[in-house]
């Protein structure tokens, strides 16, 4: 079975401009860090013009769908029926984008399917990760 899935999504950038621009974006979780889900932003959609990662927990996703959380760099909340905000708060400024439910959804449906919820610390192997800490502390 795979350790990491990803999934294209379009992301639409909330902007002054009257005109939301479609940017594409990728999903990714990893069975190796179960908590986590990453969405990646190519160089070519990101102001520094250098591809942009953003690091946030399954379950903000999850919950965003259905209500609005996350009080930190990352925020998400539903918006009608087929679409969800979300926030990327960085020192530089604060990108929003919409996203289709849908593909949010069929997304955590396959992370669910490779690391059931409630199930991530049977993905953990803490001996390994304390000893790579204790190596590089040395």
């Amino acid at each position: 079975m795979s350790l990491v899935i990803e999934q294209a999504v379009e992301a639409r950038l909330v902007a002054a401009a009257p005109r939301m621009a479609t940017i594409p974006a990728m999903l990714s979780y990893d069975r190796r860090d179960p908590f986590a889900v990453r969405m990646t932003f190519p160089a070519p959609s990101t102001l520094e013009g250098v591809e942009v990662c953003w690091t946030f927990a399954r379950d903000l996703l999850a919950t965003g769908l259905a209500e609005a959380t996350g009080d930190g760099d990352v925020r998400v909340r539903p918006y009608g029926y087929d679409r969800t905000v979300m926030e990327f708060h960085a020192p530089e400024g604060t990108a929003i984008v919409h996203v289709r439910s849908g593909e949010l959804r069929r997304f955590l449906k396959r992370a669910t399917a490779l690391v059931p919820v409630g199930r991530e610390h049977l993905q953990l192997d803490l001996d390994h990760d304390l000893a790579e800490l204790m190596r590089d502390a040395c």
